[in-house]
């Protein structure tokens, strides 16, 4: 098992980014499971936990979170020119347009927020465009923070897991009890995923997540819906 070495200060500032008060709206995006929960495929903390677990073997979200690595990678190497190719990449990966409104999004806020604490960093951020995904946003903050990669991918895939797990809850509904024992249950899952996305090679990066493209294309035209995605 790697040993993560972190200042307080670095420690702090992945809490800070990863955490479900970071004003970015993640809590409005359920990234299909609305969808997946109305039409009876997830009705109970099982297949929750199923779903998060394939998501995270197979999914979108090993895509967002190796270009979020790459992001803080291309930042700390100066290299602008593969931070924007990065974020065209990824906006082009989005297999649904509520999906890529959903970064687009965050990664404004994310963007904005930074901007208001980290005035210096907006040169940088100015040069991605407009159009910045949450993960592109995010790499730049661990890069700014200069934040241990390894560290800062765990808090990305935990911030994601925590997201769906609390809009999981809601939806089923679940109590609040079983969402922490999902979470608990998934650890080993997160750091496997961690090490896995960490040694892709950038020709290695794919994904199979039809059941998320047609969860979130069914979603835009769903009749009631709590979530925007």
């Amino acid at each position: 098992m790697d040993i993560i070495t972190l200042t307080d200060s670095h420690f702090l500032s992945i809490l800070q980014l990863a955490s479900p008060a970071l004003p970015v709206g993640a809590y409005s995006y359920s990234e299909g499971l609305e969808t997946l929960v109305e039409n009876g495929a997830i009705a109970d903390q099982e297949s929750l936990k199923h779903w998060l677990a394939a998501e995270l073997r197979y999914g979108a979200i090993r895509l967002e979170a190796a270009v979020m690595v790459r992001s803080g990678q291309s930042v700390n190497m100066g290299d602008v020119e593969a931070l924007r190719r990065w974020n065209m990449w990824l906006s082009a990966a989005r297999e649904t347009q509520e999906l890529r409104a959903s970064s687009w999004q965050m990664g404004r806020s994310l963007i904005q927020l930074l901007g208001k604490l980290q005035p210096q960093i907006m040169p940088l951020v100015n040069a991605v465009g407009d159009h910045c995904n949450y993960a592109i946003a995010f790499g730049i903050a661990v890069a700014h923070w200069q934040i241990n990669i390894k560290a800062a991918l765990l808090g990305y895939l935990h911030s994601w897991v925590s997201n769906l797990v609390t809009a999981g809850v809601k939806l089923i509904p679940l109590g609040q009890t079983a969402g922490q024992e999902l979470l608990l249950e998934l650890q080993p899952l997160i750091s496997a995923a961690a090490l896995e996305i960490l040694a892709l090679e950038d020709d290695q990066l794919d994904c199979c997540s039809w059941g998320l493209s047609l969860a979130s294309m069914q979603h835009e035209t769903q009749y009631t819906r709590l979530f925007r995605s």
